[in-house]
């Protein structure tokens, strides 16, 4: 092990963006990750259960495509990028029968009204529970719907422990682009090239705070020396304390980290054992209207791509509850939320059949999908990615970023930013 302009702790997609700054300054930098591969939650697999096709078990999305600076990446290599939005069907279900186009209209219009209720409360009353806004629209029948999406479908988090000023700083506007071959794939052919990376590689302590600031990184193999550091675990392993630091982080930078406790996103994919498609075209979009607020939302993506199963998600404490019971009991409870639409044809449909079910909770190395801020702490983001040791220690990652919290683009510009910082400090 050798000495460094930055050691860089994580070779997730902010650790590799964050090389490839100091790559392009003229620098040198190492990423020490412990596992056995680069990219962290973005990561492609071709699951023999689901017939050897692409699959990615973590992110998939370029989310808001027009001002996510992946997008041009993949672009200017001459990637395929897919656009799901404009081929994707929908279908909402009521009940157990489809909702009328009228009820559909009025559930399109009912997200601007919640919107307009959230911005009313945090003006009045500051940063509260995301649970909250559905209170303040007590006569709105879909306001629990709206909640369900925007807490745990999309954030990972239970509305009642999600602060909801948090979520109106990261709404994502603009369309969604999936790299074709899967983003996880995408990570590994265009943003590795030309970096130092050593898999396998823990690393047990950071020192930091020396002469002119410089760090001492500790690995089994040996320590490595810098003249910054950037660390980019997520905030589920910070808060583990699987990752010492010496001295002891600032109080802000511990409190920020307590702040934002990973929620978790479970993917159940389940394939099909005969012809029948539940009169759905393929890539057609299922999900319902909830009759009252708290109700588990589990939206399906069916016949993705034209191919043979469907992939429901859930997220919150359902996720981790399912989790907790294993792959069996996730299964079951897709079908069963399957069956209240499409009834007992789902049973003939998947009986035998295989399954895949995510576990990003049992990864050691992420402890949960992506990180939230809980009520009252909305500034944690901002907290977090401040420079300590004017700028030679940095954190970064979705955790650090406000705008694109929870996101590859998040991940990638935190970690742009925090190697800025750092060579401005070494520099100096």
């Amino acid at each position: 092990m050798a000495d460094y302009d930055v050691a860089i702790v994580g070779a997730g997609v902010a650790g590799l963006a964050a090389a490839a700054v100091v790559r392009d300054a003229g620098k040198r930098a190492v990423l020490l990750e412990v596992s056995g591969r680069s990219g962290g939650r973005a990561r492609t697999d071709y699951p023999a259960a689901l017939g050897g096709v692409w699959f990615d078990m973590g992110a998939v999305w370029f989310h808001d495509a027009e001002h996510n600076p992946l997008t041009g990446i993949a672009r200017a290599a001459g990637d395929t990028l897919l656009q799901p939005d404009e081929y994707r069907s929908e279908r909402t279900f009521a009940g157990g029968r489809l909702a009328t186009a009228a009820e559909r209209s009025a559930l399109n219009d009912a997200w601007p009204r919640y919107e307009a209720a959230a911005d009313a409360l945090l003006a009045s009353q500051g940063d509260v529970a995301l649970a909250e806004i559905a209170r303040q629209l007590p006569g709105d029948p879909f306001a629990a719907t709206v909640e369900a999406w925007e807490g745990p479908v999309i954030c990972a988090a239970d509305a009642d422990r999600f602060s909801a000023m948090d979520w109106r700083r990261n709404a994502l506007g603009g369309g969604n682009l999936v790299p074709d071959g899967g983003i996880g794939a995408f990570v590994q052919r265009r943003l590795t090239s030309g970096l130092d990376i050593r898999l396998n590689t823990p690393v047990t302590r950071v020192r930091w705070g020396g002469q002119d600031g410089r760090v001492a990184v500790e690995t089994p193999s040996g320590s490595v020396t810098a003249g910054a550091c950037i660390v980019t675990v997520s905030t589920g392993v910070l808060a583990a304390g699987t990752l010492a630091f010496d001295p002891p982080l600032p109080a802000r930078v511990t409190d920020a980290v307590g702040s934002l406790p990973m929620g978790l996103a479970m993917k159940v994919a389940l394939r099909a054992t005969g012809p029948d498609r539940l009169d759905l075209p393929s890539h057609c979009s299922v999900d319902r209207i909830l009759d009252r607020q708290g109700a588990p939302l589990m939206p399906f993506q069916c016949w993705p791509f034209g191919r043979d199963y469907v992939q429901g998600w859930i997220g919150g404490s359902a996720a981790w509850d399912l989790a907790g019971q294993g792959d069996a009991a996730a299964v079951d409870f897709a079908l069963s939320y399957l069956r209240q639409a499409f009834g007992g044809r789902v049973d003939r449909l998947f009986a035998g059949g295989a399954s895949l079910v995510t576990h990003w909770e049992a990864d050691p190395y992420v402890r949960g999908a992506y990180c939230y801020a809980l009520p009252g702490s909305a500034l944690a983001r901002d907290a977090l990615a401040e420079p300590v040791a004017d700028g030679h220690l940095m954190f970064a990652g979705e955790a650090c970023h406000v705008g694109f919290a929870g996101t590859v683009a998040g991940a990638w510009i935190s970690g742009q930013h925090a190697a800025r910082i750092a060579l401005a400090a070494m520099s100096r």
